[in-house]
């Protein structure tokens, strides 16, 4: 556990940063060698139904886990504020949401996705593949909740470093799994997913196992847990206005995808490749901005607001040196890049595309991503679900329709950075108002679970 309430802000932020950043590089390795082994081994047309499925997936646990986010900030201000009685009732809180949560998901996942295929216009001959992927995918969320459930808890508690261990575990187990299922027992698309589950559920136990075995604050087990109604309302207070934001981004992709979809299996390939390449340069950002949140939130809760300022500049400045990295990256080195996935030409030449021109606003996206973390590490998670709310379905799904309609797919592509750019003025122009200061969140958390 971390006090991020004292020390140099810059440094803090980085530290408390670089274990999550690891952690996530690890997490995205295991999605790109699956679309690796996918795309090299089984086929395009494989390729592009396990891309269909991502964005499902993404929907059907973009609230929960955005709600968990809400969560970690809350445990965060708990501890910040030394009440650890408080902390302990309000993991007991989370564990016991997270386990209904993934059995409902599944449920409904597994029962409406062949509907779903049909809102997105999903050509008829991925449908097969992709629901085998998904169905496989969706029966594992207990375990994929369950290790994300920990994460969020010791990231609230200032600890980054304990998650990263069994993410190495599993990131190296899911890509030994991978070409075990796919090369030598021939399972396809089925086996890529089967690794997938296989692996969080053995990061997901063996980090329950660590916990219960070493942690002074954290036991998972189905006795003395109990559920505090209270904290769970303050934390929903913050997790639901954050898993909206996540929810109206997962619906976004989804109609982007729809769009997609109408140019055939190349692009959706194609789209699919560029858009892991795309989540490897986002990773820094996101990881940063979470720092920042556990940062924004212990010290608030230390009563230290001076401190802020401070780490969203220091945050702005690490997170885009990063970003601007990976544009070079992607501009100098994107079609070998996507030749890593596929030796289809047009696959590659799609994607190229795409890359050249995202890359290019990820300064924008860092900066957005930054500010939103002082947003809702100071509790006022609810501005920055209204921004994504705008910049998404006001500007980034309309203008790549129309974009689309007028020049083909590269109008999808232009959409995304617009939203970015839009986001980003409108999450700054709020901060710079300053009233995320007096949401009063501070006063309601410390009389939750009195």
């Amino acid at each position: 556990m971390r006090d991020l309430s004292t020390g140099p802000v810059g440094w803090q932020i980085f530290k408390f940063a670089l274990p999550m950043l690891v952690g996530n590089i690890f997490q995205q390795l295991y999605n790109v060698v699956d679309t690796i082994v996918i795309g090299m081994f089984i086929g395009t047309n494989a390729l592009a139904a396990t891309g269909a499925s991502f964005p499902i997936i993404f929907v059907l646990v973009s609230l929960v886990i955005g709600i968990t986010t809400g969560s970690s900030i809350l445990i965060s201000h708990l501890f910040g504020a030394k009440d650890l009685v408080k902390v302990k009732r309000a993991i007991d809180t989370t564990f016991i949401f997270l386990f209904f949560s993934s059995i409902v998901l599944t449920i409904l996942g597994l029962v409406f996705i062949d509907y779903i295929w049909v809102l997105i216009d999903l050509p008829t001959y991925l449908v097969a593949d992709a629901t085998l992927y998904f169905n496989i995918y969706a029966a594992g969320l207990i375990m994929l909740f369950g290790y994300n459930g920990v994460s969020a808890i010791l990231r609230g508690l200032g600890d980054s470093k304990t998650p990263l261990y069994f993410l190495i575990v599993a990131a190296v187990l899911n890509i030994v799994l991978d070409l075990l299922f796919v090369l030598v027992f021939g399972w396809g698309i089925a086996g890529v997913a089967i690794a997938t589950v296989v692996a969080q559920g053995v990061s997901f136990g063996l980090s329950v196992w660590y916990l219960n075995k070493y942690h002074k604050l954290i036991r998972i087990s189905h006795k003395g847990m109990l559920f505090d109604k209270a904290l769970f309302l303050q934390g929903l207070r913050i997790g639901i206005p954050t898993g909206m934001q996540h929810t109206f981004v997962a619906l976004g992709m989804m109609a982007l995808l729809r769009f997609v979809n109408g140019f055939g299996s190349a692009t959706i390939a194609a789209y699919t490749i560029a858009g892991r390449i795309d989540s490897l340069a986002m990773i820094p950002a996101m990881n940063f901005s979470m720092a920042l949140s556990t940062f924004v939130g212990q010290n608030l809760g230390a009563n230290k607001p001076e401190r802020v300022k401070e780490g969203l500049r220091k945050t702005i400045l690490m997170s885009s040196v990063v970003s601007v990295v990976f544009t070079a990256v992607a501009w100098i080195f994107g079609k070998q890049l996507m030749g890593m996935f596929t030796t289809d030409a047009q696959v590659i030449a799609i994607g190229y595309n795409y890359l050249i021109i995202v890359s290019s606003f990820y300064v924008f996206f860092s900066a957005m991503f930054a500010t939103n973390g002082v947003l809702r590490g100071a509790g006022d998670a609810m501005v920055p679900m209204i921004i994504t709310l705008v910049s998404l379905w006001v500007l980034r799904v309309p203008a790549s329709y129309f974009l689309s309609e007028k020049i083909g797919v590269v109008g999808i592509w232009w959409g995304i950075p617009a939203a970015w750019f839009v986001g980003w003025l409108l999450s700054y122009a709020y901060y710079k108002s300053g009233r995320w200061k007096t949401n009063g969140f501070s006063e309601r958390m410390q009389n939750a679970g009195s």
